[in-house]
């Protein structure tokens, strides 16, 4: 694996995140740029076997059984090119009461004709806890077509979270589709926060499956759309087993010509079984706008920070 730490620094700095954690012998890390790793740091107890191809890697992680990681692992994946494809495969392994947190960061900052195509096969253990947020950064040119892709299964007792987050510089157009099932008494929990501006085009499909007794789950998102950005987002929550219970919760503001859709969809088959679901859509609070008015801020900035409010 080729080690280049001012590439590495360079691919840092578009997210706004200091390389200096990566300094630290107890913070593993992979750094992908386009097709070639260019930085990676392994701790005992993870795995990570990385192979590159022509258009992207495929990357098989293990956490193996009872490893408890105390601080972030940090993965990063981007490219400086204006025009290109990135994709990224990844097996995921969190063996039996293994615990592990990711801090994920994707750039393309000079995008205008990008592709990102992330497919995840993720695998959580009996009593495993693994954490995932990924944070987005796009340049303002719109140039990015982003594909995540995810099946998760939670083990009994497992723990599952995942964030999506995308706020800075143009979405461009994304299309996320995860399906998480889970097992006896395990938890998970998607958030995805985006911001869409300009042309953007934004579809969400998540999907919960508690088909284990005592499963939970919570699918939740807050989504904005101005300009002329739209949003689709579209969550199932299918309760099947005993004593299940879970919420969807989506939220979105649109300004200007956005247009946002929501579509909770709930399921129950069996009468001990409880979800639930909220959808709200609409323009910013005009109480809280006024408010924030009558203490200085001009309307526009009193959007502005509505909108990181619910982003955040």
């Amino acid at each position: 694996m080729a080690e280049n730490m001012t590439m590495v620094d360079e691919l840092y700095k578009t997210t706004d995140t200091d390389t200096h954690a990566l300094s630290d012998p107890d913070v593993a890390y992979l750094v992908v740029h386009h097709n070639e790793v260019i930085g990676s740091h392994d701790i005992p107890g993870l795995i990570v076997d990385v192979e590159e191809i022509d258009d992207g890697i495929n990357a098989h992680i293990t956490l193996k059984q009872g490893t408890i990681i105390e601080k972030p692992v940090h993965l990063c994946f981007g490219m400086f090119p204006e025009s290109g494809l990135q994709r990224i495969t990844m097996n995921v392994d969190i063996e039996k009461n293994a615990k592990v947190s990711i801090l994920a960061h994707c750039t393309f900052p000079n995008a205008i004709d990008i592709k990102h195509v992330m497919d995840a096969q993720i695998n959580i253990g009996e009593g495993a806890e693994y954490s995932y947020f990924e944070r987005h950064v796009h340049g303002r040119k719109g140039g990015v077509k982003v594909y995540p892709t995810a099946k998760v299964t939670l083990e009994k007792k497992a723990k599952f979270r995942t964030e999506f987050e995308l706020v800075k510089g143009s979405v461009g157009e994304i299309y996320v589709d995860y399906e998480t099932i889970c097992k006896d008494y395990s938890v998970m929990e998607m958030i995805a926060r985006i911001n869409g501006t300009q042309n953007d085009i934004i579809q969400i499909k998540e999907t919960g499956l508690l088909v284990g007794e005592g499963a939970r789950g919570v699918l939740t998102s807050r989504i904005a759309v101005r300009d002329n950005a739209s949003a689709d987002v579209y969550n199932i929550l299918k309760a099947t087993a005993p004593h299940t219970r879970g919420h969807v919760d989506c939220h979105e503001i649109i300004q200007d010509n956005g247009i946002a859709k929501a579509t909770p969809i709930v399921e129950v088959g069996n009468p001990t079984a409880h979800v639930t679901h909220e959808a709200a859509i609409g323009s910013v609070d005009n109480k809280q706008l006024e408010t924030l008015m009558a203490r200085g801020l001009t309307e526009d900035d009193a959007v502005e920070l509505i909108i990181e409010g619910l982003l955040n």
